[in-house]
């Protein structure tokens, strides 16, 4: 029920493109444009800068967006509460996920949760942890699932489930050959790591940290935002990476990737969070403890 005009901001902002906004709204780009020019002219303001090649949020654009996130968010919120009041449970439930959980771990889970309340629409919106929990801090998802305990005010977490990392190099590599690895073996190999930001990152950092091995030291040749890239790269034989052991599930089935444990093993939980304080709808709480007992049950 959010005035039009602000959804189709929230879209290209999110996309940087009007075309591509125009796709995600089933909407044509001449028609996404008038709604753009019809806000700017409201507000008064500029909201984006077209350069060549694309386009950029202004000072005020980013302004925009951040009211526009929280007032689509209580738009949702408030058609959720309305749901509750005939006894329905429907509407759309914003889910955050790391790119690894989004992965891996997620798409059996949203599956059997469709399935049951088809009513339910599950918007998924995939980055790494921290990007997720300030979203989740912000009111614009209602949960999320990362890979590190939530640090940000307003935000609750619990550990759902556990995860080991190891390490993951092409069949050839000559790490290949060995059943577990340690810290200090890795240090003689080129390593490609994951973005600042990310869960993984995070972990393995505080790994090597532990091990008496600055993180920085590491032969570090890419950082890479992306795992289907990050696995790719791995895959191609430019170095090693350390990452779930279920993300290379299919990778290792096709024997283009091994796994590896570490010595001593990396283990870490994995965590449901979601805002403090905030009005819970009756389908995010189901949802949660369906995730919950879900993962738990699986022996995730």
């Amino acid at each position: 029920m959010a005035d039009r005009r602000l959804q189709v901001f929230h879209a290209v902002a999110k996309h940087l493109s009007f075309t591509r906004a125009a796709e995600a709204l089933f909407m044509t780009q001449p028609a996404v444009t008038f709604q753009i020019k019809q806000l700017e002219e409201q507000l008064d303001s500029r909201l984006f800068d077209r350069r060549h090649g694309g386009i950029a949020l202004t000072a005020a654009g980013e302004l925009v967006l951040d009211y526009a996130a929280k007032i689509l968010a209580l738009s949702d919120e408030m058609e959720a509460r309305l749901a509750e009041l005939s006894g329905e449970m429907r509407g759309t439930l914003l889910v955050g996920a790391s790119t690894a959980i989004a992965e891996f771990l997620l798409p059996p889970v949203l599956g059997e949760f469709n399935a049951r309340h088809p009513e339910v629409r599950t918007r998924l919106i995939v980055a790494n942890s921290a990007a997720i929990e300030n979203r989740v801090a912000e009111g614009s998802l209602d949960v999320g699932l990362v890979e590190t305990a939530a640090g940000t005010a307003g935000v609750e977490s619990e550990a759902c489930c556990d995860d080991e990392l190891q390490v993951a190099c092409a069949p050839d590599h000559p790490l290949a050959k060995e059943r577990e690895v340690t810290p200090k073996a890795l240090q003689e190999y080129d390593y490609i790591s994951r973005e600042p930001g990310s869960g993984t990152r995070a972990a393995t950092d505080a790994y090597f940290a532990a091990a008496g091995i600055a993180p920085e030291s590491l032969k570090t040749v890419m950082e890479l935002g992306s795992l289907q890239a990050l696995k790719g790269v791995v895959g191609g034989g430019l170095g090693f990476a350390i990452v779930s052991r279920h993300a290379c599930d299919k990778e290792q089935q096709l024997h283009t990737l091994r796994t590896i444990p570490l010595k001593p093993r990396l283990r870490r939980s994995l965590y449901l969070i979601y805002p403090q304080g905030r009005f819970r709808s009756r389908m995010a709480a189901t949802f949660i403890d369906f995730v919950r007992h879900r993962l738990r049950e699986t022996g995730q």
